[in-house]
């Protein structure tokens, strides 16, 4: 460097070469011409050295301070450079090209696992031991070595729902990607129960080749428990031997997606695809018990970790609750430009909005719901709100201060809940003849699904109601329409996803040859999650032990039951005495059906009624002379035989016979009215 040249030429100068003092002037000979040399008298003086020192001393001094200077000068370039370097990084950051806290690395952390636990640790709290378990498993291949393209680890992410787990494999692969461990921290995910039968697998194929050719190292599958078990097949052969074959020859066109070849002898085409050296991670609710039944031994076997999450301790939901109050006032500061101030109480609400349904998802649910009532406050004015709003929480609900202004109810700021659809379905059931027993079920069963969400907002635990119904009873007493309503209703009120209802008999469920009974039940029951099955006739999936099919989709219907519970709900009807016998087909069918109601033959009285409804529903109206005759009629029908005289239908083609002999009347009568239908109209059977 320049500075240890200078410092070795300026004490040449002054001692000489070797380290001997020169009595001459300090400056370096290679730099001035040499001095001549004075003539020595006796009375000459000899040299002063202090004086020598002293000058070589400041010229020492300055060049240092010149030194220095330069130094200072190449540190601040330095750090301004680091700085544009660190701004780019964080652009990058935004922009979604490098993971978050790239550019915040600390060096001593770049390339190595020390101290990652403990940094995910800072935004997942609750979870310790299941942190530490994941960084672990993300380690271990970095530890045992892996040959691609066999997969880098298998590992089981298992716990409750909203325990945090997803959130802990994205923080875990957010901090390894910004220490130069994962080449990214995207993940792939592939939801299996998109894949439920063998006619989806060239749509499985294909996104389980995107999933695996994906930016990033992490392949995530979930719900497993509804794939087809072939595809599941496909996906132990990844784990357990490294790749897997294909049924047929693919090939990937030029979007990036595998395409079938079909019978072309076409190059490059692809029979198998393997892990590509990626890490493949399983979420599942149920441990390796619950795999091993639907992969086999060998999978599980395979699986390098398996971390576990526990529910959330008080004090770990108090800290998660005190998390999202304060991203919630760094939101509001930023939107609504108020400081907002909670204590423990607030926080406290929060924390008992973890549900056995939603986890700490609650939690976050709630701060988006006091974030919504607090926007809808600065909307109802055009003036800039500023100052401090203050939180206070109750039993039911929380309150809201601004400034001085007196506290109010805050969700009572947000709109009221939509209940047209609810209240028009109440109607139409109101408006149904008879049926008393059966309204007050379907009523009752909104009034403990409104109980159980009401529970749940209070953070109390809540009791899951099985809706699956058997109706019975005579033909035409309403079994269809309720059904109809019962479906509308319960997605009105939010206990079902779909609320569509779909009609099937035994023809829709049962297969024509051996083997095509179950696929068939199953794309049945398939096409109805989210809303309601019915099933009219059920009794007629049985007829007899040895119907060997119609036991197939008996069993296939109690095993779709079973697996999709909270996301279907199965009506059957039939007659009383036919769907008695039905039950005994399988042993756990009627356990899979605690709500059985039975339709009551309407009363002579109720058929009237019901003619009434009916004609006032195609614009006609019955005489008052009509009644009489009408009421004897029906009941004598019903004396005759209840099955068959007790049900909406005589009442129907009773009507529609008096329409037909009114218009032969009105076609003599050109000036009677057109609506009315009088005694003479009606026709009776004998």
């Amino acid at each position: 460097m320049a500075y240890t040249d200078d410092w070795e030429s300026l004490m040449n100068g002054v001692f000489g070469p070797g380290g001997k003092l020169k009595f001459s002037q300090s400056t370096p000979q290679a730099a001035q011409p040499k001095p001549e040399k004075p003539e020595k008298t006796q009375d000459s003086p000899l040299p002063d050295w202090n004086a020598a020192l002293l000058a070589q001393q400041k010229k020492l001094d300055e060049m240092l301070k010149q030194q220095n200077a330069a130094l200072k000068g190449q540190d601040a370039a330095t750090k301004s450079a680091l700085e544009d370097s660190r701004k780019m990084l964080r652009d990058m950051e935004e922009d979604g090209l490098l993971a978050k806290g790239t550019a915040d690395a600390k060096p001593e952390h770049l390339g190595s696992f020390e101290g990652l636990a403990d940094e995910v640790k800072k935004t997942v709290l609750g979870q310790d031991a299941f942190v530490e378990g994941v960084a672990r498993a993300m380690r271990r291949p970095f530890v045992l070595g892996t040959e691609p393209p066999a997969a880098r680890n298998v590992v089981l992410l298992c716990g409750g729902a909203g325990t945090g787990r997803h959130f802990a494999l994205t923080e875990t692969a957010r901090c390894m990607a910004a220490r130069g461990l994962l080449r990214s921290d995207r993940i792939a995910s592939l939801d299996l129960a998109l894949y439920p039968n063998s006619g989806a697998e060239k749509l499985f194929l294909q996104d389980l080749y995107a999933a695996l050719y994906a930016p990033g190292e992490i392949v995530v599958f979930e719900h497993y428990e509804s794939c087809y078990p072939g595809f599941l097949k496909t996906i132990s052969d990844l784990a357990v031997k490294g790749s897997a074959p294909l049924s047929s020859r693919y090939l990937v066109n030029k979007e990036g997606i595998l395409v079938d070849a079909g019978t072309a002898l076409a190059p490059g085409a692809v029979s198998r695809i393997d892990p590509r050296g990626k890490y493949l991670i399983f979420f599942s609710n149920k441990g390796r018990e619950a795999m091993a039944d639907h992969f086999g031994a060998a999978f599980v076997s395979a699986l390098g970790d398996v971390c576990t999450t526990t529910p959330f301790a008080r004090e770990d939901l108090a800290a998660l609750a005190a998390q999202q109050l304060n991203a919630l006032a760094r939101k509001v500061q930023t939107r609504l430009g108020l400081t907002l101030s909670a204590g423990a109480d607030v926080r406290d609400h929060v924390a008992a909005r973890c549900t056995p349904e939603q986890g700490a998802a609650g939690l976050a649910a709630c701060c988006d719901k006091i974030f919504l009532a607090l926007s809808e406050y600065c909307l109802q004015t055009d003036k800039k709100l500023t100052g401090t709003v203050t939180l206070t929480a109750r039993p039911d609900g929380i309150d809201f201060q601004l400034g001085n202004a007196a506290p109010a109810r805050l969700f009572d700021l947000l709109p009221a809940a939509y209940t047209g659809a609810v209240d028009e379905i109440k109607r139409e059931l109101d408006e149904l003849v008879g049926l008393a027993p059966v309204k007050e079920y379907v009523f009752g069963l909104a009034d403990n699904i409104q109980v159980q969400q009401r529970r749940a907002a209070a953070g109390f635990k809540t009791a899951s109601l099985s809706m699956h119904m058997i109706f019975t009873g005579n033909p035409g007493t309403g079994k269809t329409t309720i059904a109809r309503l019962v479906a509308r209703y319960l997605k009105a009120i939010g206990a079902l996803k779909g609320g569509q209802l779909i009609e099937v008999s035994r023809g829709d469920l049962v297969g024509r040859y051996t083997g095509h009974t179950a696929p068939l039940t199953n794309s049945v029951i398939e096409s109805a999650l989210g809303g309601v099955l019915f099933i009219d006739e059920a009794y007629s999936l049985y007829r007899g032990e040895q119907d060997s099919f119609g036991l197939e989709a008996i069993d296939t219907l109690v095993k779709g039951m079973e697996d999709h519970r909270d996301e279907l709900v199965v009506i059957l009807a039939g007659y009383t005495k036919e769907m008695e016998t039905f039950l005994t087909a399988n042993s756990g069918l009627a356990s899979r059906f605690p709500n059985k109601i039975e339709f009551p033959d309407y009363t002579a009285d109720e058929l009237l009624d019901i003619t009434t409804v009916l004609a006032k529903g195609k614009g006609y109206r019955l005489a008052e002379s009509c009644t009489f005759p009408l009421l004897g009629y029906y009941k004598r029908r019903q004396a005759l035989d209840s099955r068959t005289a007790g049900n909406g239908r005589l009442a129907r083609n009773t009507l529609e016979k008096a329409i037909f002999n009114q218009s032969r009347r009105l076609v003599a009568e050109p000036a009677a009215e057109l609506d009315l239908i009088l005694p003479g109209d009606l026709e009776f059977e004998k």
